[in-house]
């Protein structure tokens, strides 16, 4: 099944448009797009207001989405996405993955 283009988002688009794009990019599995992604929705909000949110130096907000081969942390992207109102979430999907041990226990907390 083809996917839909990922449409522009703009600074009228709402949290939901914003976070099928980021989504979008998410799904493609490239670390330069993801960081695009996030780094321009990021840009459409108030940095200033971002950086005191995450507790993120502004100047470090806009470097840790620039891509080319340097990515941020798994700490400064939920911190960003948080103070955008949106949150990273893990989903199943299909397809082949990494054979479970048998020694493995993961604890699921609700």
């Amino acid at each position: 099944m083809p996917k839909k283009p990922i449409r522009a988002i703009t600074p009228h688009s709402d949290r939901k448009d914003v976070a099928v794009y980021i989504n979008r990019a998410f799904d493609t599995g490239d670390m330069d797009a993801i960081c695009q992604a996030i780094g321009t929705a990021a840009k459409m909000h108030n940095i200033t207001d971002i950086a005191k949110k995450s507790g993120i130096e502004r100047p470090s907000v806009y470097r840790a989405f620039a891509g080319g081969g340097r990515y941020p942390n798994l700490t400064t992207v939920a911190k960003v996405l948080d103070a955008m109102g949106l949150r990273l979430q893990v989903t199943s999907k299909r397809g082949s993955r990494a054979k479970p041990s048998s020694l493995a226990r993961v604890e699921i907390r609700s």
